[in-house]
């Protein structure tokens, strides 16, 4: 397919889908990463310190006492129109995984996958803006590997560092610990159904690097105890991983959900984004909703199965961590977890 030479290029008109909504449905990744896991046990190197057995938001391998590797990837299509903002989103995407374990960035390569006829520009503009990010993610982009594809395809796998004694993790959330965000969700709704401004607003979001909200996380030091990044699977399925992990439940409050300008309305008006059907089936019997539902109700539950790409952090922490964070605007308070058996539900 080759863009029309009269208009301007629009990524968009090159793919099916496009973002974190292009993953595959959490449950049958689950399966299959469950299966992988159960047949490499026997193999596994103690330094391996995260894997997939349980898997995480990236792997992490120790070198020395106090030294670890974490390591991960993210590509997808184009979600955005723009050469810029794809390269931009897609970097931040990939590095959240890093931030997200408790690391800082050291290194990346890109991963890309364009059409032979793709214009060479945009493919230059692509790489340039990704490279900016990871620079102020704190790394530098080493390499990489492109291939011919009939739809573009772009990401990076991110190499970073951690301390083995500091690893954040998805698991360790405590009854009583508040639930924070550090991103408004809705993109992939403000996307979707959104005038041009509101897309705007959802795009210069996703261009931003979680690195900021983590280094505020590792200052906290132990009153952090369990941290995830809200991506693909939303806010319902990585709540739902965080509180199952770690034994609790997790309680949205439906009333303080924070979105990006355009996202609950969209989801009001019946607007729903292709992985929303996914998500819900990833966390059925998992997450309970209060009272009954009509559309304007599951507005709310759909900003929640709502795919983010290159979401917030979704951190537990204890209260007076929460007091200290909340001071930046930047932060706001999702919900609570309590010691009912693991589940997520929305009031």
């Amino acid at each position: 397919m080759n863009a029309p030479k009269s208009s301007p290029l629009k990524l968009t008109q090159w793919t099916s889908c496009g973002g974190c909504a292009a993953k595959w449905g959490a449950s049958l990744l689950t399966d299959l990463v469950s299966e992988l896991a159960s047949g490499a046990q026997s193999t596994i190197d103690p330094a391996l310190l995260v894997g997939l057995a349980p898997f995480d938001d990236a792997a992490v391998y120790q070198v020395s006492d106090d030294v670890a590797l974490v390591s991960t990837t993210d590509f997808f299509p184009p979600l955005v129109d723009d050469p810029d903002d794809f390269g931009a989103i897609s970097a931040a995407n990939a590095c959240s995984d890093v931030f997200a374990m408790g690391g800082r960035v050291v290194m990346a390569v890109n991963i890309a996958a364009f059409p032979e006829h793709f214009p060479r520009e945009a493919i230059s503009t692509i790489f340039a803006a990704a490279a900016r990010v990871v620079a102020l993610a704190g790394g530098s982009v080493a390499g990489g590997h492109t291939i011919r594809n009939p739809e573009p395809v772009f990401g990076l796998a991110v190499q970073g560092v951690v301390d083995p004694k500091k690893i954040f993790r998805k698991a360790g959330a405590r009854a009583g610990d508040v639930a924070l965000l550090s991103k408004p969700l809705g993109t992939g709704l403000a996307l979707a159904g959104g005038t041009d401004e509101e897309k705007l607003v959802a795009i210069a979001g996703m261009r931003e690097l979680n690195r900021r909200a983590s280094e505020q996380l590792q200052n906290l030091g132990t009153d952090v105890h369990a941290v995830t990044d809200v991506t693909g699977y939303g806010l319902a399925g990585h709540g739902w991983e965080m509180a199952q992990r770690s034994g609790v439940q997790l309680i949205l409050d439906s009333t303080a959900l924070r979105a990006y300008p355009g996202a609950l309305e969209a989801a009001q008006r019946g607007v729903r984004t292709g992985g929303d059907p996914r998500n819900r089936t990833y966390v059925e019997g998992h997450f309970l909703v209060e009272g009954s539902i009509n559309l304007v109700d599951d507005a709310s539950v759909a900003l929640c199965m709502d795919p983010q790409t290159s979401g917030g952090l979704l951190a537990a922490v204890t209260r007076q961590a929460a007091e200290k964070l909340l001071q930046d605007k930047m932060w706001w308070q999702v919900g609570e977890f309590t010691s009912v058996s693991a589940s997520v539900r929305l009031r």
